[in-house]
This record gives structure tokens, C-alpha cells and sequence, in this order.
């Protein structure tokens, strides 16, 4: 039986707003997309995944959604949606695409309905006096309730424009199961589940333990048994469609055993693995991560940032003296990561190396962390300012010529254009483009288990039959283990000696 297509495959995350500005409005859009296609292939990934193109009026960068079912002027038209779709798949790529079930817009016509008295039964209301129903709290910061003039509250884990649906009510689960059913239709290969632990709230809205918003086993806001009866349904639906289509779900939990029942055989068919993404720069936290990855027994999956995180390059240089440290470690993991079983996700401009933008003026922020945080919290505008494609000045090939982008884009990003570095065989984009160039080579001739060899302190070896993979996370050089030759490496490596924060692929026979 042949393996289903996203068991191994490399995904690269497109945040719509960001990619490519096909239009000359300042903001990415499908027709961008499509142009670029071409070298995502090139890139030598496998599937890409969209952040939400629907209708919004974008007070979440659109995941505050106000129609399911069609495309958001700033972005395009289904039309364009379809003919992205085509050359996709001619281009041998697959596509996934955001859906948002645990919240809508404010703007989304049922929401509308409910503030006039109309079907609030599909939001989570509740009466209340001049304090809020519980003491839950939004995960961008304040309280998770707003008031209506008529004294009802209703719940948002997320903006205020942006309530909660009641998952409890059946036209709730009708209504996503003709939206899945919609997209399907229109070719989409799979789904990314955004906040895929959220949906149920515990019956009766209990508070939460004094402080404690955190996404921990048993809380009566995330992770609620009930959710599991949704995706069991959902998968029903892509099981009734050819083409191997599939759901990755954005579970976080603080445990493995908890993640692994979002990964039973009639579930999702993956969930991110953020335990590695939140990894330290350090051999015993790798080792561990993967461990408990392998240990569920699902298909695994490896991502080192997204659009809602600080960019590796930023995280694994924080705090230390030389700029230089952070890329070669995100090198050196990005290596590691596509040794191990599984699928990788990617994440726009990483290829590129390029870092978090930490000097964003406050006027400039669309953030609503950073709104509602009242500017104490940055927000995560910083990873996603408009990526740079070629020129030396602003916007970067992101947009035509003297167009403003949506987020400023850094001075400093000319030397980092996909144009300026595609002709430098040492730069990051030629790295990303040999190691997955080396991992196409590789697939379907390596068991799914790892084997762990003896390493020197600081430096972690592994192998999968004839491939091993040794990283160096210490300070100081490490011989390599046995091997007839190197496949790959993060940096040059001389005389079986790996530098510190470098990896490489060995052959052994």
C-alpha cells in the first residue's frame, strides 16, 4: 500500500498578508501566490499551507472570519483561488488551507443575527451582572467576555471581535461539515485546524484555578473530550474523498499523552509538534522531544516557526554576543529536523534566514496583542513583515515598485533577497534548497524509528539505517561518528571534525 502523501512531506507555510503583492495594495494576495509558485517548487517542497484568505475585516490578520465560503477582496477572488489550485497541483505541489471553528468574526452574518436577539444559542452567551460570567481570560490579553448594552456577555478567547461559537449546538457541527465539504470540492488537499483544542467549553463555564490560564489537562477551557467527537466526524468526510486529503490540527497541551487522542487512527491525521519548536538550543532537549514524539506512535511532525512565534534565527541567538550564532543554529536544526521520521513544516522566509523584526515602531503594529496588552506585549507583527524577493530597496520585489508594504520592511533585509541569494552557493536559500534536494533522495528508503549512538557531551548522533545524522550544540568540536562520506552539513566540515552549531548527514554503509 503506498504512503499517503503527508507522512513525509514538507509543507511551507504561506502567511497570505505577507508573500507576495500581486495587486500593488501593500498586502500579499492568491494572484501573488500563484507567481511564486514556481519557486516553492523549485525549493523542493511538497505542499504548501495558506493562512485564512476568507472574507474578514482583518481585525486578526483573518482569522476573524465573516464568511467561510469565499474570498476576501484584499486577497482576490475564488477565481483566483482556483487557478492558484491548478497550477499548484500541475507543479506537483499539494494544498492545505487555515479553517478557524472556534471562533468567527464579529462581522460573520450569525453573529450580526445574535446581536439583534436572533440564534445566540450558536455563541456562547450568558447572563451577568456588572461582572463577567467567569474569570477567564483572552489569550491576548484581558478578559474573555464582552457586555452588551442588553446586559448579556459574550465569550471570546481571542479579540472581542472574535466569539466564541457554541459547539454544542448542532447547526454549529452542520455548518463546518458543508464548509469542509466546500473547500474539498474546490481541490484543497487538507486542512490546518486553528486552535483545534478549543471548541468545547466545560458545561456550567467554571472558573479557572486562580492564575492559571495555561493550556493544562483539564481545563474547562481547552481540551475538552467532547472535541474528539468533532474530528471523528471530520474525518469521516475526508476519508470520503480520494487523493489521501488530510487535517493537521494546532493542539497545544502540556501532555503527550493528551496530544496522542487527537491522533487516534479516527482522528486528525496530524498535530503540530510544538514541543520541538520550544526546544532550547541543547542536545538532552532534543533528544527528549523526539523521544516523546516517536513514543505516541502517529505520524510525527517537526516545525521550527510559524507565524505566530518569534523566527529560530531570533530565538537561538538570543542573549549571545555574536548575530552570526542564531542562523548557523537554525541551519544546524533545520538539518536535524529533516533527519527525522516524519513531515517538516516551514515557515515563509525562513529559507532565507531571515530574523524576527524587533524594531517595529508602535504606530506600525497591527497586532491586537499588542492593542489590547496596551503595548506591553510586542505581538507577532515581528515575524511577519512582507518577505524580500529581489531589488535593494523597499518593498523588495514583495509589491511593484514604490509601494508601501502593509508592515515595514528592514533596510538591512537587501542583502537577503531570494534574488540576491540564489546565486550564492553558500547562502541559506542554496542550503534549504540541497537539504531538501538530500531528503527527496533519501524518502521511503529509511525505517520510521531512530536509533541513538554514543555522543560526545554536547552533540547529539542518531541514525536511520545507512543515514546518521550528528548535531553540535556545545562549544567546542566533536568528532564525527563513522561514516564513508558526508551527505550534507550546516557549515564546512574538515578532517571528521564538527564544529559547534553545525550539522551533518553521513553515510554509513
Amino acid at each position: 500500500m503506498e504512503t499517503p502523501w503527508w507522512r513525509e512531506a514538507v509543507v511551507y507555510e504561506i502567511y497570505v498578508r505577507s508573500f507576495a503583492d500581486a495587486s500593488g495594495d501593500g498586502v500579499g494576495d492568491l494572484a501573488g501566490v500563484r507567481r511564486r509558485l514556481p519557486y516553492l517548487a523549485e525549493l523542493g517542497v511538497d505542499a504548501v499551507w495558506l493562512t485564512p484568505f476568507y472574507r474578514s475585516p482583518m481585525a486578526d490578520g483573518g482569522y476573524d472570519v465573516a464568511d467561510y465560503r469565499d474570498v476576501d477582496p484584499l486577497f482576490g477572488t475564488l477565481s483566483d483561488f482556483d487557478a492558484m489550485v491548478a497550477d499548484a497541483h500541475a507543479l506537483g505541489l499539494r494544498v492545505i488551507v487555515d479553517i478557524v471553528p472556534n471562533h468567527s468574526s464579529s462581522e460573520h452574518a450569525w453573529f450580526q443575527a445574535a446581536l439583534r436577539g436572533e440564534g445566540r444559542d450558536r455563541y456562547v452567551f450568558r447572563d451577568g451582572g456588572e461582572l463577567p460570567p467567569n474569570n477567564w481570560q483572552s489569550v491576548f490579553s484581558g478578559p474573555a467576555w464582552t457586555r452588551l448594552p442588553d446586559g448579556q456577555w459574550y465569550l471570546h478567547l481571542f479579540d472581542s471581535t472574535q466569539p466564541d461559537f457554541n459547539w454544542r449546538n448542532p447547526e454549529v457541527h452542520a455548518e463546518f461539515l458543508d464548509v469542509l465539504r466546500f473547500w474539498l470540492d474546490r481541490g484543497v488537499d487538507g486542512f490546518r485546524i486553528d486552535v483545534a483544542m478549543g471548541l468545547y467549553k466545560a458545561e456550567g463555564l467554571p472558573d479557572t484555578p486562580a492564575e492559571s490560564q495555561a493550556f493544562a489537562t483539564g481545563s474547562p477551557i481547552w481540551g475538552r473530550p467532547e472535541v474528539h467527537e468533532v474530528y471523528r466526524a471530520w474525518r469521516k468526510v475526508l476519508d470520503s474523498y480520494p487523493g489521501d486529503r488530510m487535517a493537521v490540527g494546532e493542539v497545544w497541551t502540556d501532555s503527550i499523552e493528551d496530544l496522542a487522542r487527537y491522533l487516534r487512527p479516527d482522528e486528525l491525521h496530524q498535530s503540530f509538534n510544538f514541543a520541538w519548536l520550544e526546544a532550547p538550543w541543547s542536545p538532552t532537549a532534543f533528544r527528549t522531544v523526539i523521544d516523546d514524539t516517536l513514543a505516541i506512535g502517529a505520524s510525527p511532525t517537526w516545525v521550527l516557526s510559524n507565524h505566530d512565534v518569534v523566527r529560530h534565527v531570533t530565538r537561538y541567538g538570543e542573549g549571545l554576543a555574536s548575530s552570526t550564532t542564531g542562523l548557523a543554529r537554525a541551519r544546524a536544526a533545520l538539518l536535524t529536523m529533516l533527519a527525522l521520521p516524519g513531515s517538516a513544516y516551514l515557515y515563509q522566509g525562513e529559507e532565507l534566514g531571515l530574523p524576527e523584526v524587533k524594531d517595529l515602531p508602535p504606530e506600525a503594529r497591527k497586532d491586537p496583542i499588542f492593542a489590547r496588552s496596551e503595548g506591553t506585549l510586542p505581538g507577532r507583527d515581528g515575524c511577519r513583515v512582507p518577505i524580500p524577493w529581489s531589488g535593494v530597496e523597499v518593498p523588495y520585489g514583495f509589491a511593484p515598485d514604490g509601494v508601501t508594504p502593509w508592515l515595514p520592511q528592514p533596510v538591512e533585509w537587501a542583502a537577503l533577497t531570494a534574488e540576491r541569494q540564489a546565486g550564492d552557493p553558500d547562502s541559506t536559500l542554496s542550503f534549504y534548497q540541497e537539504a531538501l534536494r538530500a531528503r527527496r533522495a533519501l524518502r521511503g528508503t529509511l525505517p520510521s524509528r531512530v536509533t541513538w549512538l554514543d555522543s560526545p557531551e554536547g552533540a547529539l548522533f542518531f541514525t536511520r539505517a545507512s543515514l546518521t545524522c550528528a548535531v553540535n550544540c556545545g562549544p567546542d568540536p566533536v568528532r564525527l561518528p563513522p561514516h564513508d562520506r558526508v551527505l550534507i552539513a550546516s557549515a564546512p566540515v574538515d578532517d571528521g571534525v564538527l564544529p559547534p552549531d553545525t550539522a551533518a548527514w553521513l553515510h554509513t554503509p
